[in-house]
């Protein structure tokens, strides 16, 4: 496929006001009567050394004043013996992490810190049963804590767009 000088103008032109690969397919079509397949499409703009540009993402609204918490953010393993670290205090009584790698066989996974400083692994499996793994074989938090911690764990998941 040869296009002349102006028609790469053109299309070069199309990249750089931010077109994507499908609508500079269509605008051949329409514009210059070539109909491209996608892959073609993709060729000539390869061809023509363009790179199309990533759309920028959207921007995330800013939470009100009022509304702003303390951020948890992840602790490296390895900072106490076992590889597990422990959680950072916050404002509540029950403190909730999310894993930035999720724990196998489940949709999302983190740690929890109860009220009396225990602390549990949590996961939401893919049938959407949510487990805890307390680190201490045969601990029960209070009625309290796993209350608090429902609610911070739909609040942390919620900001994650889940």
């Amino acid at each position: 496929m040869t296009l002349t000088e102006e028609q790469r103008q053109r299309v070069t032109a199309w990249i750089t006001q931010g077109a994507k690969l499908a609508e500079i397919q269509n605008r051949l079509a329409t514009e210059f009567g070539l109909k491209l397949t996608y892959m073609e499409a993709r060729f000539l703009v390869d061809d023509l050394k363009l790179v199309p540009k990533d759309p920028e993402p959207p921007k995330a609204p800013a939470l009100p004043a009022a509304e702003t918490k303390p951020v948890l953010k992840p602790i490296p393993a390895g900072e106490i013996d076992g590889g597990e670290a422990a959680l950072p205090p916050t404002g509540s009584n029950v403190a909730v992490t999310v894993d930035q790698i999720t724990r196998p066989g489940s949709i999302i996974s983190g740690k929890v810190n109860f009220s009396d400083g225990q602390i549990a692994d949590w996961y939401l499996d893919q049938a959407g049963r949510l487990g805890v793994v307390p680190k201490v074989q045969g601990y029960k938090p209070t009625a309290a804590d796993v209350q608090e911690f429902q609610l911070a764990l739909q609040r942390e998941v919620a900001k994650l767009g889940y």
